[in-house]
C-alpha cells in the first residue's frame, strides 16, 4: 500500500469529484495540534466506514500539516507535502517528508517495523493530520525566583543574585510520527494544546536555570537576556532535545522574554561592585573626588556658621584623607604611560617624569628598585 501524487494540472475541486471516497481536513486552528481525517465525498453526505480507506481513495494535504495513515496501530504512510495523493494498496509504502527533512524519514523507517499502538484484530485504518505550522502564545513565568551567577572579569564580579522573568515561547511539531506515538496516540476527534500546555510550561520554566547558567558563561548580566532571545531559544532547546525534541518530537521557534527582574538588594550589590570597581583606577577616583571637593565647596560656602568655619572643616577633612586629586591624575596618568612605555623606561614616582637612567632628570629621584 501506498501514495501516489495525482496529477497535478488538475483543480482541486474537479479532481476529488474522479474518487469515490476522499479524505481531507479544513484549515486547522491553532489551539489544535492533531486532527483526525474523514471520509467524504464531494456534493454528497458522508457515507460508508471512516475506519476502512477504499483503494484508489483521495486524500488531501494543505500547507502546514502532515498526513499519517495509521492500519491496525501501525503507521503505514506519512506525507507532509502539500497536494493531492491516491491511495494505492498495490504500491509499497511511501513517505513525503516536505519541510520536516530527512529527521522524519529515518523516524519512519526505524518505527515501520516495531510500532505498534494494538489496535482491533480486524481492520482498522485511520488518517490524522497535524498541524506542522508554528504554536504561538505559549506564556510562561517563573513563580519562584531563578539563581543566576553574574561575572564580569573586567571588574572583578563574580556574584549569584535572584531573578524572575515572563514572557511567551512558541513551538512546532517537528517530527509528527514520535508525537502520535508518545503524546496523543490514537485521538477520537481532535487532540488540543490545552490538553499539553501545563506540562510543556512546566518543563520549559525548569529548564530556564540550566539556560541562563549558559548565559551567565557568555558573561551576560540579566538586564542583557532579552536582546540575546536567539542564544536562549538554541539553550532551551539543547536542554529539553531529550524530553521534547527525541521523545515527543517538538522543537522551539522562539522566545519572547520581557525584562529580566531582580531584587531590591542583589540590583544594589551589584551597582556597589559596579562602583567599587570604577574606583580602582586612579583617573576615576580623582574625578570622583574633584567632584566631592566641589560638593563640599558649596556645602561649605552656605554653611550656616559662616563660610569660613566651613571651608575650615572642609580643610581638615582633605588633610584626614591623606591624598588629593591631583596625586591620583598623577598617578594615573603614570599607568596609563607605563603600559605603553618601552623596554627599561621608568616613571618617576614623585612628578611622573619618564626616564632610563638611576635618577630622575627633573627631581633627582632615584629610580625605584
Amino acid at each position: 500500500m501506498g501514495l501516489i501524487r495525482a496529477a497535478l494540472s488538475a483543480a482541486g475541486s474537479t479532481l476529488a469529484d474522479q474518487w469515490k471516497e476522499y479524505f481531507y481536513c479544513d484549515a486547522l486552528p491553532d489551539d489544535v495540534l492533531v486532527e483526525r481525517g474523514h471520509k467524504g465525498t464531494k456534493g454528497t453526505t458522508n457515507h460508508g466506514n471512516d475506519n476502512v480507506i477504499s483503494n484508489g481513495s483521495g486524500i488531501a494535504v494543505a500547507d502546514g500539516q502532515c498526513m499519517i495513515i495509521v492500519e491496525n496501530g501501525k503507521i503505514v504512510e506519512v506525507c507532509a507535502e502539500p497536494g493531492q495523493f491516491t491511495y494505492d494498496t498495490s504500491t509499497e509504502p511511501s513517505i513525503f517528508s516536505g519541510n520536516l527533512g530527512d529527521s522524519i524519514v529515518a523516524t519512519f523507517e526505524t518505527f515501520a517495523k516495531r510500532f505498534a499502538m494494538g489496535g482491533s484484530a480486524g481492520k482498522d485504518q485511520r488518517v490524522y493530520y497535524f498541524n506542522t505550522k508554528e504554536i504561538l502564545d505559549n506564556k510562561f513565568g517563573t513563580a519562584n525566583p531563578i539563581p543566576f551567577r553574574v561575572v564580569d572579569h573586567n571588574i572583578g564580579l563574580d556574584i549569584d543574585v535572584s531573578v524572575r522573568c515572563n514572557g511567551q515561547y512558541s513551538y512546532r511539531i517537528s517530527d509528527p510520527i514520535l508525537f502520535y506515538t508518545n503524546v496523543c496516540g490514537n485521538v477520537t476527534e481532535t487532540y488540543r494544546k490545552s490538553e499539553l500546555d501545563d506540562q510543556l510550561k512546566a518543563e520549559f520554566v525548569s529548564a530556564l536555570q540550566p539556560a541562563f547558567a549558559k548565559m551567565s558563561d557568555m558573561e551576560l548580566r540579566p538586564s542583557a537576556i532579552p536582546g540575546h532571545t536567539t542564544e536562549l531559544c538554541d539553550a532551551m532547546n539543547a536542554e529539553l532535545t531529550k524530553k521534547w525534541a527525541e521523545l515527543r518530537g517538538i522543537t522551539i521557534v522562539s522566545v519572547a522574554m520581557n525584562n529580566v527582574t531582580l531584587p531590591e538588594e542583589d540590583a544594589q550589590m551589584i551597582k556597589e561592585a559596579q562602583k567599587s570597581a570604577i574606583l580602582r583606577d586612579p583617573t576615576m577616583a580623582a574625578a570622583q573626588l574633584a567632584g566631592a571637593q566641589a560638593d563640599a565647596m558649596r556645602a561649605a560656602a552656605s554653611n550656616t556658621a559662616g563660610a569660613m568655619t566651613g571651608f575650615m572643616g572642609m580643610g581638615m577633612a582633605q588633610q584626614a584623607g591623606g591624598v588629593n586629586a591631583g596625586d591620583l591624575f598623577a598617578m594615573g596618568q603614570a599607568q596609563k604611560a607605563a603600559q605603553t612605555a618601552p623596554e627599561g623606561q621608568w616613571f618617576c614616582p614623585n612628578c611622573g617624569t619618564p626616564g632610563t637612567g638611576n635618577f630622575c632628570t627633573k627631581c633627582g629621584t632615584a629610580r625605584p628598585q
